[in-house]
């Protein structure tokens, strides 16, 4: 027999310790088992081959079968014949859907898509297993999974670092909006389209971006993620089929899917949208909207070129669908980049933003610009989903926008975030590595030359995680691609930990052009 590899470097956190008294097949269960439940390893994954997971953690073969066994119990994982160990899907019964579909063809409602993987790592509180007897002592004894439990930045993040953020913006904007009036206050309900001093300063903000439109067009909402939500249970009804970017957003995806919609992935690279595709999409199956991010695409970082946006309006005038333009990232973006919205003059555009981006992640105030024929529509879905929106922080925001806060502090933001892209830039070129698209915005999309899925199973062990490409497909395809976030990558050892674990899979040298 091979003798098996020695175990990780001792700074990495999740190396099985011998001396801890834990048996070693329950240290190795409760790693894979914790990376499950917090939704780490998502749903169809492989995990290693017994061969593969005995060199990576020093151990047995045997220790490895056993400890599979012990998932397999609990009911984790399940094994194909001939094929391996895979994580079961927990949530839905449809675990044997496609692994990847054409992209003429609609991919079917109810894909599976492992939206926890990105959104559960958001939060500090992490994911902590409730104890029983099923569960080995192991599992307790190690820290929660989270992007802020692994002891290191994350490039997976999806937000800027906190002390990026301005705390002293939030509390004098705050102190301000509760001692203006009762209702910015929060003691009664507010206006139903959302506080009357935001929608109006929110009018200002968007004519800089070319977007004409009234206060009485504006929804507000508590976040972007919510404006999408409340636009789509407005326009769209289970069987009906959607347009989506892919590579794009999983949350998009997922809720689309639970609503019964059946997605049309759009192909979209860091050069742009495939309109071809897009036509024969449009022809082909009559979808009833496109939702998609205009500026600074994620992952990729695309914005769409004035050819891009017409040909879009064009074929959505033609095919008869709407447009749910996407623009949280327009805090990063220059203001001359074109707007559906500002083309179209807001007749069959949508357009979504938020600004807990670039504000805090937990200042969820968004909003939704409706033409005007389908206001009443939206508010309706506002209301019956929850009422009206939290009026101390949207005056407080209207306070921020009025006052320059907001503009100043992007402005700050803007020049610290581009010094920080082009930091991860160049430490991704001395390692030999390179974008799959040029570098803009948050995101950087890098092409691996490995299955990423993989790759995120093995930087794990180094406490680095990161957002494989599979998860920004609604048909989960595997990818060589990853996204980081510019903000929290500028880590020279997270690079050399990502180029010496792509060696060890065995990609070819990567070139070194960027």
């Amino acid at each position: 027999m091979t003798p098996a590899a020695p175990p990780p470097s001792s700074d990495e956190s999740t190396v099985l310790r011998r001396e801890s008294g834990i048996a070693l097949t329950d240290q190795l269960a409760a790693l894979f088992g914790q990376r499950i439940v917090a939704g780490l390893l998502a749903p169809g994954a492989r995990l290693p081959s017994v061969r593969d997971a005995a060199t990576r953690y020093g151990v047995s073969p045997h220790t490895v079968v056993a400890a599979y066994d012990q998932l397999l119990a609990r009911g984790l994982i399940e094994a194909r014949s001939q094929r391996g160990f895979y994580v079961r899907d927990l949530r839905t019964s449809a675990a044997s859907q496609s692994a990847s579909a054409p992209a003429s063809e609609a991919v079917p409602a109810g894909v599976p898509n492992d939206v926890g993987t990105l959104i559960r790592t958001m939060f500090p509180a992490g994911v902590q297993l409730p104890e029983d007897e099923h569960t080995p002592t192991a599992m307790h004894q190690a820290p929660a999974m989270s992007s802020h439990h692994l002891g290191k930045p994350s490039p997976a993040s999806g937000v800027l670092p906190p002390e990026w953020l301005d705390p002293s913006l939030l509390t004098r904007a705050l102190r301000r909006a509760g001692s203006q009036d009762i209702e910015a206050s929060g003691a009664l309900y507010g206006s139903p389209k959302g506080d009357p001093l935001l929608r109006a300063m929110l009018v200002q903000h968007v004519e800089a971006l070319g977007i004409q439109a009234s206060a009485a067009q504006i929804v507000t909402t508590t976040g972007a993620t919510h404006a999408l939500d409340v636009v789509a249970r407005t326009l769209l009804r289970p069987g009906d089929c959607a347009l989506v970017d892919a590579p794009g957003w999983s949350v998009e995806y997922a809720r689309l899917a639970r609503m019964g919609v059946r997605l049309l992935p759009v192909p979209r690279s860091g050069d742009g949208i495939d309109l071809e595709a897009l036509a024969q999409l449009a022809a082909r199956h009559r979808p009833r909207v496109y939702s998609l991010v205009s500026v600074l695409h994620n992952p990729t970082g695309h914005s769409l070129s004035p050819v891009e946006a017409h040909r879009i309006l064009q074929l959505a005038e033609a095919h008869d669908f709407l447009l749910v333009e996407d623009d949280s990232y327009a805090a990063f973006a220059p203001a001359h980049s074109p707007r559906l919205a500002a083309l179209d003059g807001l007749q069959r555009t949508f357009y979504v933003t938020g600004f807990a981006k670039i504000v805090a992640p937990g200042w969820r105030v968004g909003c939704v610009i409706c033409p005007p024929r389908w206001t009443d529509a939206v508010l309706d879905t506002k209301l019956i989903a929850g009422l009206n929106t939290p009026t101390p922080t949207e005056r407080a925001l209207a306070l921020c926008l009025q006052q320059g806060w907001l503009r100043r502090h992007a402005e700050a933001t803007r020049a610290r975030l581009d010094a920080a892209r082009s930091r991860c830039v160049r430490l991704a070129r001395q390692h030999g590595l390179h974008l799959a698209a040029p570098p803009a915005g948050l995101f950087g999309w890098i092409e691996t030359g490995v299955d990423t899925e993989r790759l995120g199973q093995r930087l794990l062990d180094h406490g680095w995680l990161i957002a494989p490409g599979h998860l920004f497909y609604p048909e989960r395809r595997t990818s060589t691609c990853m996204r980081i976030n510019f903000a929290v990558s500028q880590e020279a050892a997270f690079w050399r930990c990502l180029a010496d674990e792509i060696r060890a899979l065995g990609a070819p040298s990567p070139s070194t052009s960027a």
